[in-house]
């Protein structure tokens, strides 16, 4: 496993060792121990998330506010254009975004920190998406940042308009949303 800086430091690519011929091929999607090692970093996940959807679909952006989850997210099957935007206020990389590819065909997965919105766009016709969190899914701490927020600016790859729910639909501008500390 190797993990790969972005322009945010505290966000990762993760490239897992992959072992493959001509019957197929075989990884390990998360081992504590080599994640650590890789990462420097030691988390407890508590809870694996699976979604699905169509291309077109953009989910996000979302955080917990209270109960911040930490994410380890990949695609098992097609590809998606995954962001995380860095909402610590105290951070000198506060309101700034990453973004990358990732896909069954890359099998790369993405650390996105608490203190973190997330969110993904699918590209291919259809897309499961996987991730891992370090704290319990809280409804009612859940906040929506837009995904178009042009101070954020996020270079989604997109072909016509995204298909939304109701509930991103409303994401707030990073100006008035509630953020960490």
């Amino acid at each position: 496993m190797q993990a790969i800086p972005t322009a945010i430091p505290d966000v990762l690519i993760i490239e897992p060792k992959v072992f493959g011929d001509a019957r197929g091929f075989f990884f390990e999607s998360y081992n504590e121990n080599a994640f650590a090692e890789a990462t420097g970093l030691k988390v407890n996940f508590v809870q694996d998330n699976h979604s699905r959807s169509a291309k077109g679909v953009l989910r996000g952006l979302h955080y917990q506010l209270k109960q911040a989850q930490g994410k380890l997210v990949r695609v098992v099957r097609g590809s998606v254009y995954d962001v995380a935007v860095d909402l610590r206020k105290s951070s000198p990389t506060f309101g700034r975004w990453v973004g990358t590819e990732l896909s069954e065909d890359n099998q790369r997965q993405m650390w996105v920190p608490a203190g973190f919105a997330h969110g993904f766009l699918v590209t291919s016709e259809s897309a499961d998406f996987l991730y891992k969190t370090t704290d319990y899914y809280a409804p009612e701490q859940e906040r929506c940042i837009a995904w178009n927020d042009p101070a954020i600016g996020i270079q989604w790859p997109l072909e016509g308009a995204p298909v939304l729910s109701g509930k991103d639909q409303q994401g707030q501008l990073l100006a008035q949303a509630e953020v960490y500390a």
